[in-house]
Formats: C-alpha cells, structure tokens, sequence
C-alpha cells in the first residue's frame, strides 16, 4: 500500500489481502480429500482436473453428522498446532437496537465456560491454561463472523478441543463479570473509536453508506447501545446462533486429518445440531446521490480524502470479486502502480494514495479510494485526480501489460501464503465463514489466472463510472485538521 494511512477495515482484507499477509509453509504430503458418510472418513478419488492443477494449502475437509466442518492444514514444521473456530455469526446479525452484542458476548466466551469432561472454567481460566501450556490464545468479531484461536504444543491439541467444545454452548459468566467487562467494552471503543478521529470519520463514512443495512453499525456498537446490554439478550443472541451447524473448525499444524477428524469426532460430535435462523438481513434502497461529509478535529496532522464504494463480495459474485481484485493490484500494487505513478510520481498532487478492496463479506462488499494531497495541493485536487484516473481506467481499460504483471504479483504471493502457522487457517476461515468453498481457496491461482482485460474494464465501468448513475452512490469525505477549512486544506 503506498500510503501512511490505509483505512480502517470493519472487517478482515478479502482472500487477496490474507494472502498477501500470510507468508508460505512448505506443502506436506495430504490425503486425497475426504467426505464424511456417518463420521466415517471416506477418500474421494481425486477428478481429472484436480491432478492438473496444485491447491494452495492441501486442506482436508470433513463434516460430521451435527454439521460442523472440520478443516485440517498439515504443517511439520515444528511440534505446534493452531485451532481456529469460526462461527458464522456477527454484528450485522444484531437485532437493531443492540449493536455490540456479537462482540461484547466475544469477550464473554472468556469469562466462564464448561469443559468437556471435567469442572467448568472460572473466568480468566481458559487464558491461564492455554499460557501454562506455553501457548497463546484470542479472538476476533467481524461483522459477518466471530472466531477464537490457540496456538499450543501439538500435544495439547486434545485439551484446547475440548475447551473449545465446551464454550461453544457452555458459556456461562458471572454476573459480576458482565456488569465488569461492559466497562472494560466501553473503554475499548473509546479508546478505539471515540479518541481516533479517523477511527470516527470511516465510522461515519460506513453510516452513510450503508443506510438500512446492519453495516452501517460499527462492530464493536454505538456507545448508547453498549451502555444498556444485558445478559438476557446477549443469552438468547448465543443460544440463537452458536451451533456446530454455523461453526466451521480449522486445525493447522503438526497433525494428521485423521488423528483431528477422529478427535472432531470424539469432542465436537456430540454436541447437537441446532435450528439456526435464515441469514436474511435488511436491505439499502437505490440512493443515487454521491454524498459528501467534512470532518476535522485538532489530532489531524494531515488531510485525507475517502471514498467509500459498495461493490459486490466475492460471495455475491465470484467472477466480478476477482476482477476487482486484479484491478486494486493494478491501480495500486506498488511504486509501479498507475495512482502511485500518475498523482504522486508524476503529477505530485499527493504524498499517498492508495485503493483497497475487501471482498470478504456476506453482503455488499466496500472498496475505498484514498490520498493526502502534496504541498500546495488541496484534498479537492486529489479528488479530481483519483476521479480522473477512474474516468481514465473506464474509457480505456487495462493494458494486456498491467494485467500479466498484477497477475504474476498475486499469484506469487499465493505460492508464499503456505509459510506461516496461523495465516491459512484465517484464511480458509474467513472465505468458509464468508460464503466461500474450500476450492474456491485453493485453486484462487487459477481463478485470477483466467481474469482478463475486459473483465478489469467492466467492473470498474459497472462501480466506479463516475459519469454513470449509481446503484448505491458511493460516499466521499474530508478529514482536515481543526483550523483548516474548503480551500484552505493541502
């Protein structure tokens, strides 16, 4: 990214973003995939086209007879094993009105829960063992999904399953312990959100652009709201969607499927399937009017223009998802890059600028456009700049050039994705959690491979026309220190 300041994302980068993060881990021989028939593993024959083409990460995949997948991710690199379990569930699942509670019950899932064959854990328990064992352990909540992690000493893998397990429908905290981590919510916002001035800003750019829709609410909730949870709703949010039937497990490390699909087996499969709501979230109507905000506040040192765009998540459109990835590599995958070459190489207009698409979400995924002007450039310069090399991109596409080198870049960067531990479990995680099929992951080489010029030009004429009419207007705005006002800004 060729800027400072990257915004801040609600949730996790998408698949390209996450590879691009997690470093390469040497393959290791695995099974040919299995299928599960009465939790029995079952090996598939491997087709045609599988033994043409290399996957990633070499995943087996598993479901037992209460729905959850297992996913295991060899990796003998070292005697460590990480587990990740994803629920499909977040705060755009929130009922109106009780914004917070995904994350907020997050933080509860630490605060007392059962284990599987022995006393519950008291609060702060769970940490404690998993830092006994010299490991470590935490958890994160999206809009779309809440997931927990431990990475531990192979050995151990038995015993974080079955304390997962058991807080997947045993969580159970103290009332004191609510009423004392609401605090402990309260002043993560503020010192996220409510003391971050650009932490306030994306926040009110996210409102704007996704009115009637659960993401335009912050993850973490509006302050009012937080300030009146209580255990009931936050009970009944738990008992509604945590289920091994919305839950996906990811086990990576020095393991065998096997040895995990027998373990899932033993500790997950017991626990019942539940009745779990259809995921059928309010709607945006058409607002086709290019809203503008301004914001300034004392902290800010430099200026920066956003624009927020709503674009399709991979979920909703694989082909299109993959373009507009292909497309961020080209307008902004290094010095090499057109916005990096054009406004601040050769026109100078701006100190940075950059383009960021996150295509993992359920619904309607966001794409920013964002740059600080340059000495005696103002942020309406940067603006028309960013603006004029989208008309640019429109009217004249891609060359064949810019396509071959943005696509050699990303698959590249899909060969060094297998070093690291933890980075294919997020990944294969977050695209499972996400709508997204382990294929899709695994074979995304591929995918990007077959994206062409034309597809390039036609999602950016279909979302970042600005001389078309827009389905959902994208939303800009200025953040500009205290004192500085229109025509005064750098």
């Amino acid at each position: 990214m060729n800027s400072s300041f990257k915004p801040v994302q609600s949730r996790l980068g998408g698949l390209a973003f996450l590879i691009l993060c997690a470093f390469t881990f040497s393959s290791t021989p695995a099974l040919s995939a299995p299928q599960k028939v009465k939790n029995e593993v079952v090996a598939t024959p491997a087709t045609e086209v599988e033994t043409e083409r290399t996957k990633v990460f070499d995943a087996e995949s598993f479901t037992l007879d209460n729905g959850l997948q297992v996913v295991v991710i060899p990796n003998n690199r070292a005697p460590v094993v990480t587990q990740m379990l994803w629920h499909k569930v977040g705060a755009a699942d929130e009922a109106y009105g009780h914004s917070g509670i995904a994350h907020f019950l997050e933080h509860l899932a630490f605060k007392g829960s059962e284990l599987s064959g022995a006393a519950p854990l008291k609060p702060g328990e769970f940490s404690q063992i998993i830092r006994s064992m010299g490991g470590n352990d935490n958890a994160f909540t999206s809009q779309d999904y809440t997931a927990y992690f431990q990475s531990v000493p192979a050995d151990k893998l038995d015993m974080i399953m079955r304390m997962e397990a058991g807080r997947m429908n045993g969580v159970a905290p103290p009332m004191a312990e609510i009423e004392s981590e609401r605090n402990v919510v309260i002043e993560e916002r503020k010192q996220r959100t409510d003391n971050d001035p650009r932490a306030q800003f994306q926040e009110q750019l996210a409102a704007r652009a996704f009115i009637n829709h659960p993401y335009g609410k912050p993850v973490i909730g509006w302050a009012h709201e937080m300030a009146q949870m209580r255990w009931p709703e936050i009970k009944a949010f738990y008992d509604r969607w945590y289920a091994p039937n919305t839950s996906i497990l990811v086990i990576t490390g020095a393991v065998s499927p096997a040895e995990v699909f027998q373990k899932a087996i033993e500790i997950y499969g017991p626990l019942p399937r539940e009745a779990i709501p259809e995921r059928v979230r309010p709607q945006s109507p058409p607002f086709t009017s290019h809203t503008t905000i301004r914001m300034s506040h004392a902290a800010i040192r430099e200026p920066i223009v956003q624009t927020l765009y709503r674009t399709p998540s991979a979920r909703q459109n694989k082909t299109e998802s993959l373009a507009l990835q292909v497309l961020e590599e080209i307008l902004d995958g290094g010095p090499s890059s057109r916005l990096y070459k054009a406004l601040v190489a050769e026109q100078k207009i701006a100190t940075s600028i950059g383009l960021s698409y996150s295509g993992d979400a359920w619904d309607d995924a966001s794409l920013w456009l964002f740059g600080t002007p340059a000495e005696k450039n103002t942020l309406e310069d940067v603006q028309a700049g960013l603006q004029a090399q989208l008309k640019l991109l429109v009217e004249k596409g891609v060359s064949e050039e810019e396509l071959r080198d943005a696509k050699n870049r990303l698959i590249d960067q899909a060969a060094f994705a297998r070093d690291s531990l933890t980075g294919p479990a997020m990944i294969i995680g977050q695209a499972l959690a996400t709508g997204l099929t382990l294929d899709d992951v695994e074979y995304w080489p591929y995918n990007i491979e077959a994206v062409t010029a034309t597809d390039v030009q036609a999602v950016a004429a279909k979302y970042l026309n600005p001389a078309q009419p827009w389905i959902h207007a994208p939303v800009t705005g200025y953040l500009l220190p205290a004192a500085v006002t229109k025509g005064e800004a750098r």
